[in-house]
């Protein structure tokens, strides 16, 4: 297992297979959707062990349904703990959200509110996932377009007391930060300095939509299908000046555009990054000691 670096990651497309491999400067690592790979066999495999040999890997689940009522599938479950045994990822993440009901799967990550109860159920997902995979998850802040008025936490509380009772770490996407702030009418910094920052493995970036709703106040859209913004990029800074650098992805997956385009992507993250390093994290509560 090659550890995950405090370096620029990309999500891993196929068709940029042959381009990573000629001149990945400067990505240092790559993200998986982790059912894009519980097959058997076959070039998608071929190539991800190919490229597991000179990359670090991190494994992102979309489908566990982590939030979900019902109990995990189990048949899931242990198609995951195959495919993390195989290729002995430096990361495994999912999401705060959840994506089934009784047999139907949403091609969606919905959300959750922030209740004792809900707060039980998550941690009893989190330990059977962490138990069978063997390895510590991370657990990823969902992008928003309402707020539950039955949530008793507010969300950066209830991601730390997430992670306090079940050991897990945080994965922390800046974007989705940021639409949230946007949808809910919230500052976003606030939500940083809220975060449980200490926890943090990994950091995503990525691009979304712009919209409004019915009446007129600006809605986004998290759709990972666009360049990243300046103030996503801002916010970065913001973040990194309280936690020290941290593995940064550009998260790209639909529209995804040439290589060379990603790769100015993954070269901005690194000049946060390398600022980052030169600039002592603010003593902050949860920033980087």
């Amino acid at each position: 297992m090659i550890p995950l670096p405090c370096a620029p990651g990309v999500g891993y497309k196929p068709q940029h297979y042959s381009d990573i491999l000629a001149n990945p400067v400067p990505v240092e690592w790559l993200e998986i959707h982790a059912e894009n790979y519980m097959g058997a066999g076959g070039r998608p495999l071929a190539q991800l062990r190919h490229l597991s040999e000179r990359f670090a890997i991190s494994v992102h689940g979309v489908g566990l349904s982590i939030g979900g009522e019902a109990p995990l599938d189990t048949d899931h479950l242990s198609r995951l703990r195959h495919l993390c045994d195989w290729i002995a990822p430096a990361s495994f993440s999912e999401h705060l959200a959840w994506s089934s009901h009784d047999s139907a799967f949403l091609n969606d990550l919905l959300p959750l509110p922030y209740t004792a109860a809900t707060l039980t159920r998550i941690c009893d997902h989190i330990d059977q996932v962490q138990t069978t995979l063997n390895r510590q998850m991370l657990l990823e802040n969902p992008s928003s377009y309402l707020a539950f008025a039955a949530s008793t936490y507010d969300e950066p509380d209830f991601l730390t007391e997430v992670a306090r009772r079940t050991g897990c770490g945080l994965l922390l996407d800046v974007n989705n930060v940021f639409v949230s702030a946007t949808n809910l009418g919230y500052d976003p910094r606030d939500y940083i300095d809220a975060f449980a920052l200490a926890q943090v493995g990994e950091i995503h970036l990525g691009g979304h939509d712009e919209d409004e709703d019915d009446h007129g106040a600006p809605l986004l859209i998290d759709s990972h299908g666009a360049a990243i913004v300046d103030p996503v990029w801002a916010l970065l800074d913001y973040t990194l000046a309280r936690s020290g650098p941290r593995p940064t992805l550009i998260e790209w997956d639909t529209d995804v555009p040439d290589w060379p385009t990603l790769a100015a992507e993954a070269t901005r993250a690194a000049f946060a990054l390398a600022y980052a390093r030169d600039v002592p994290a603010m003593c902050l509560p949860g920033a980087a000691e």
